[in-house]
């Protein structure tokens, strides 16, 4: 079940990073939230998640309020309009793989119903434990988050590597790590 206080929380607040963080682990069923925490993965590539997740204001501001289909739509007109804002991470790949994300996960709608309901089957509708100890898995990887980022590259998605993708599914709540020590 998804906690809606910490889904309210993270949708107002001005403090990304904060924000992020309270809400890490949180199981959404949100498609919106869901792209924010891709995108933050995305914009997080080679740099720390609090410098990617300080963004997430401005990614709201500058992308649209992060409506998928709003920016789904953007072209190269927005794709340079974000390249001078100062704000912004102003990584065109970045900015283009958000732009591709938002359409791939606009096809997985049409497809499932909703791009949570996607992801979702892949642990069966409920958070999967991993253990730590367990073969493959770390706190960057597991065979499940390889398995899921090879399929969202399949559907045209960008920056989506094992890495990316299992802090992703983390971030949502898809997946959790215990460790028994």
């Amino acid at each position: 079940m998804v906690d809606e206080t910490a889904k309210n929380n993270f949708e107002t607040a001005t403090d990304g990073v904060q924000a992020y963080h309270n809400y890490f682990g949180t199981p959404t069923h949100d498609d919106r939230i869901w792209f924010e925490l891709l995108t933050v993965g995305v914009f997080q590539v080679g740099l720390s998640w609090k410098v990617a997740a300080s963004k997430i204001p401005v990614l709201r501001q500058q992308m649209a309020g992060m409506v998928i289909d709003q920016v789904a739509q953007f072209d190269e007109m927005d794709v340079e309009r974000l390249q001078k804002e100062p704000d912004m991470i102003r990584n065109t790949r970045k900015i283009r793989a958000t732009i591709q994300n938002a359409r791939a996960i606009q096809a997985i709608q049409t497809e499932y119903g909703s791009f949570s309901a996607y992801l979702w089957a892949f642990v069966d509708g409920q958070p999967q434990l991993l253990d730590s100890q367990m073969a493959g898995v770390s706190d960057k990887s597991a065979p499940i988050s390889t398995q899921l980022a090879k399929e969202l590259k399949k559907r045209q998605f960008k920056f989506v590597g094992p890495v990316v993708t299992h802090l992703f599914m983390l971030a949502g709540g898809l997946i959790q790590i215990i460790d028994e020590d």
